[in-house]
């Protein structure tokens, strides 16, 4: 009773039954669509989160957080960088690099990037040391010239535990019979896994000083690469140091290195999120269907409402609330519904497996065999927001036309 009329007369048509059974229907229909379309989106954002997600951590369980480098030169005075490095709380490794992209000879041929690294520090700014599915990685020391690949690496080359390869560098020596590139052969002492098809197919690892020796590089190093407690800080802490150690050494972070990996993935999940935000529209245009045919069947009813006084604005406003009710009933259950089903997904795919004796994402073809999920928030937030606007939208047309109602001709024929 403390409603305002137009509110309560929008609830009581919310409530009341249709002498038309297909506008039910209708309404019906746009309640489910727009619930269906919320419920897509929030679990295909929450998909695409979560992959990103994954690749971003195993991506950065190999890479740097932040690298030290200089302008197309070694770095001398590397270890001023990882002393200065470690002096900040926030850092929590720092191991010096040699890097140079090679060709490795075994059976076949295939290029890989070569990283010459310290083990006992490349633990601490690397998982490799616990992707090791054969060997070590304390196997890589000083003048041994072993070398470790990744498993897809090896398979390429047709190599296994104790095989040698051979790596070729372009870098030219000086022979009596002209300038020749530098090559040298290398034992395998170890096949790692990491999960991630960048390091798996095209990385090696061999010590830094055999590196330092091939490339004939002295003390320099290609740069320093660092770990940090809280990767998110990573462009913060790259600023601090560049001003620390100034000179010509140049400091990057993850975030400007892989930019336009993670821009794709964001331009794929805002197109994502767009093409099924029309499974939402679709809802919404079956809610303008629906209350067109609502104000047409309740020509008497507004013509009665006008003659008592009510303004064109309260008859808008009438059919406003009982529109907009439809689309927040769609879009909790949508909401609630998206949610319980991105939270079971793992299990419902493990029982589509069951049941049909598929698996849908074998291990032998997929680096990522299961189906990662990241419930965001915003995410919702924003699917929820989008399916409440389009639902209000949807209803201003209907209102409109239902304002206009002139009562006379209304119940001319009643």
């Amino acid at each position: 009773m403390f409603k305002p009329i137009p509110v309560a007369i929008g609830l009581r048509y919310l409530r009341a039954k249709r002498r038309n059974g297909f506008i039910s229907f209708i309404s019906l229909a746009s309640i489910l669509g727009i619930a269906l379309g919320v419920a897509a989106l929030i679990t295909t954002l929450a998909v695409m989160s979560g992959f990103q997600t994954e690749i971003r951590d195993r991506m950065l369980q190999m890479a740097a957080h932040a690298t030290v480098s200089a302008w197309g030169e070694p770095v001398v005075g590397w270890q001023r960088a990882v002393d200065l490095a470690l002096t900040d709380p926030r850092v929590a490794g720092a191991a010096p690099y040699v890097e140079k992209e090679a060709l490795l000879n075994g059976p076949r041929q295939q290029p890989a990037m070569v990283r010459g690294v310290v083990a006992a520090d490349e633990r601490t700014v690397s998982v490799i040391g616990d992707k090791m599915l054969e060997g070590e990685l304390e196997s890589l020391e000083a003048g041994s010239f072993n070398i470790l690949l990744g498993r897809e690496l090896a398979a390429w080359l047709g190599v296994g535990m104790g095989d040698e390869v051979v790596m070729t560098v372009a870098e030219f020596s000086s022979t009596p019979v002209g300038a020749m590139p530098r090559v040298k052969r290398f034992t395998v002492s170890g096949i790692f896994e990491v999960g991630y098809n960048e390091y798996d197919r095209g990385m090696a690892f061999t010590s830094m000083a055999d590196m330092q020796r091939l490339l004939r590089m002295g003390d320099g190093v290609t740069g320093v690469r660092l770990r940090l407690h809280d990767m998110d800080l990573a462009s913060d802490v790259a600023s601090d140091l560049a001003l620390r150690l100034g000179g010509p050494h140049r400091v990057t972070d993850w975030t400007s290195d892989n930019a336009n990996m993670f821009r794709a993935l964001r331009m794929e999940k805002t197109m994502m999120a767009i093409l099924l935000s029309l499974i939402i529209a679709m809802g919404a245009f079956n809610l303008v269907s629906s209350q067109v045919m609502l104000v047409t069947d309740k020509q008497a009813d507004i013509a009665i409402l006008r003659t008592l006084g009510l303004s064109p604005r309260g008859v808008m406003d009438v059919f406003m609330v009982q529109g907009s009710l439809i689309g927040v009933i769609g879009t909790v259950l949508g909401v609630v519904g998206g949610i319980l089903l991105t939270l079971n997904l793992q299990n419902i795919l493990y029982a589509i497996e069951k049941a049909f004796g598929v698996t849908l994402l074998p291990s032998d073809v997929y680096y990522i065999t299961g189906l990662p999920t990241e419930l965001k928030h915003g995410d919702v937030t924003a699917v929820a927001l989008v399916a409440l606007a389009m639902a209000f939208l949807a209803t201003i047309y209907p209102a409109w036309r239902a304002a206009r109602t002139p009562p006379a001709e209304a119940l001319r024929y009643e």
